[in-house]
């Protein structure tokens, strides 16, 4: 038995905790591009300062965040009503709408934006709708924009919304929406004191599941995005493969994950908080 519960411990340390000291060790050094790696080890935190000192960092994170909490947003305005309809539909229906909000995970990822950008380029499909239907004479490209990031995010994350806001919708008990309405409250009223609150898990989940791998993305800012939006994860990438600054970009997924670990604190403790309540 205990080498049964070893075994996740043995996981962790191995796939985790050595990666991790592995990476520390090399933020903590310094840059040395005449050797091979390109790092000194030392005991040094000037890479750290760098971070939250230079402008252009401080610029990389503020708009991470700013575009992975608008993205995650949009998810869950796009994401509830669509978990919400499968939840109620028939039985024998959901496991087909299901199958259709995870249909896309059956192409491969970057195949998909690579798509999104031929939608979006200039003279693309979209383009020419706009052109054809009279909407805009001249609507010109929305592929290297913010928006374009923000559209490639929502669509490719919007699945990890629907389905634990559909696990939780699906398990709630529609007699209390009866219940409910038979005490006089409109259908808005009930569902904003009855079937919002008790989402509540389900919402925090999709959230965090939106916003922890959107933080850090780079595949989407790269190829929908223009040279003005500036991400972390595209930062990283640069700073390892296109500066060759090793300790700099290891202190960037440090800082990252440290930055990703407390929402996933809170999630643990308002699940934690939750199961309370109901023993």
């Amino acid at each position: 038995m205990r080498y049964v519960i070893a075994l996740p411990f043995l996981w962790l340390i191995v796939f985790f905790l050595l990666p991790f000291a592995l990476v520390l060790a090399i933020a903590l050094g310094t840059n040395a591009p005449d050797i091979a790696p390109p790092v000194e080890l030392g005991f040094s935190f000037k890479n750290f300062a760098l971070l939250f000192s230079d402008d252009l960092y401080v610029a990389a994170w503020l708009s991470s965040l700013r575009i992975a909490a608008t993205s995650t947003l949009i998810a869950l305005l796009l994401g509830y009503p669509m978990a919400y309809a499968i939840a109620r539909a028939r039985p024998e229906r959901r496991p087909l709408l299901l199958m259709l909000v995870v249909l896309p995970f059956w192409t491969s990822f970057l195949i998909r934006i690579y798509a999104w950008m031929g939608l979006l380029a200039k003279n693309g499909l979209i383009d020419q709708f706009l052109r054809w239907s009279g909407i805009a004479d001249n609507p010109g490209s929305i592929l290297g924009t913010e928006w374009a990031v923000h559209l490639g995010i929502v669509y490719a994350y919007l699945p990890f919304m629907v389905l634990p806001l559909y696990a939780t919708l699906e398990k709630l008990d529609t007699s209390l929406l009866e219940a409910a309405a038979d005490l006089g409250a409109r259908p808005l009223i009930a569902f904003l004191t009855v079937t919002l609150p008790l989402s509540l898990p389900g919402i925090v989940a999709g959230c965090l599941l939106v916003f922890i791998p959107s933080i850090g993305e780079f595949v989407v800012p790269d190829l929908l995005g223009g040279t003005d939006t500036l991400m972390i994860g595209k930062v990283l990438w640069d700073e390892f493969f296109t500066n060759a600054d090793w300790p700099l970009a290891s202190a960037v997924a440090i800082c990252l994950l440290v930055l990703l670990v407390a929402p996933i604190a809170l999630f643990q403790r308002q699940q934690a908080r939750s199961l309370e309540r109901r023993t």
